[in-house]
């Protein structure tokens, strides 16, 4: 009876003892378990900085970036695009032939307030003499750092060039492919139906190079009906056995740069579409939808 009295009094010290010392570990376990996510929390939010850094260091302009491979953010080196610097630009480029109605084409894209069409920039043939140079000359055209009379303001919003098929395209085009697919070049082609045609133009243009019929000055493009009819008064001899081998060789030309760029985002315009249906409407793949008058 004494043993049990006396077990009784000291059951209550030892759960009491028991109590706290449950008590220390759960309160070691909590506080450790807090001071480790406390840890994990600022170098989660220090590697936050850092990639929130990073992405500051990537996108120097802290612009939007489009996921397009159409649209870009250009850096000209010769100037500062300023508040237009978030104004992403397509690159496009004409390709044609001589006499195919290009001319007129890239001035009615000129008309534009957002339109850049450089020219035949490759005309020259030091800028075509190899692949290398090529390249070079497109990446200051589309950096926005080839000036011409058709060079815009730096909120341009599409800038290009013109580009016969003998300056070069044909020769080094493996090259000029992978670089409008890595660039997001799109090519339009402005071509003509009828090739007989052309090559009357072709002659009649050499011909007023050397006799010069307006006014003893020579004009690859005439801007009134009044000299168009004075150079249309010329009539060009073509010697007939020639005529279907020089037009094959022409379409073959034409097939073959088609078959070349068939993997580029390209579209195909004809001269005569253009006269008789009065306009012309781009419409590509990341919704640029524009529509041109040609009246």
């Amino acid at each position: 009876e004494k043993w049990v009295k006396k077990a009784a009094k000291t059951s209550p010290l030892i759960m009491r003892m028991g109590l706290l010392v449950m008590i220390m570990i759960c309160g070691v376990y909590i506080c450790n378990t807090g001071f480790f996510n406390l840890v994990k929390l600022k170098s989660n939010a220090a590697a936050s900085k850092v990639i929130q850094s990073s992405n500051i260091q990537i996108n120097s302009h802290h612009c939007p970036q489009l996921q397009s491979p159409f649209l870009h953010y250009p850096k000209p080196l010769s100037f500062n695009r300023e508040e237009c610097e978030c104004n992403p630009i397509r690159l496009f480029a004409i390709f044609s032939m001589q006499r195919s109605g290009s001319g007129w084409f890239e001035t009615m894209l000129n008309n534009h307030k957002n339109v850049s069409s450089n020219g035949e920039i490759f005309s020259v043939k030091e800028r075509r003499s190899n692949a290398s140079i090529i390249l070079k000359t497109l990446d200051q055209v589309y950096n926005m750092d080839w000036f011409t009379s058709a060079s815009k303001n730096e909120c341009s919003a599409a800038v290009g060039l013109k580009w016969m098929l003998n300056q070069g395209l044909m020769q080094y085009h493996e090259e000029i492919v992978k670089y409008m697919n890595k660039k997001g070049v799109s090519a339009i082609f402005l071509l003509r139906r009828n090739l007989l045609r052309r090559m009357v133009s072709v002659l009649a243009n050499s011909h007023d190079r050397n006799a010069k019929l307006l006014n003893g000055t020579h004009k690859s493009h005439v801007h009134s009906s009044v000299e168009a009819q004075i150079l249309a008064s010329y009539r060009p001899k073509i010697n007939a056995t020639e005529i279907e081998h020089k037009l094959k060789l022409e379409e073959a030309m034409i097939t073959n740069a088609l078959e070349f760029f068939n993997s580029t985002r390209h579209i195909i315009i004809y001269y005569e579409d253009l006269i008789s249906n009065g306009k012309v409407s781009f419409c590509y793949l990341d919704g640029w939808h524009e529509t041109l008058s040609t009246n």
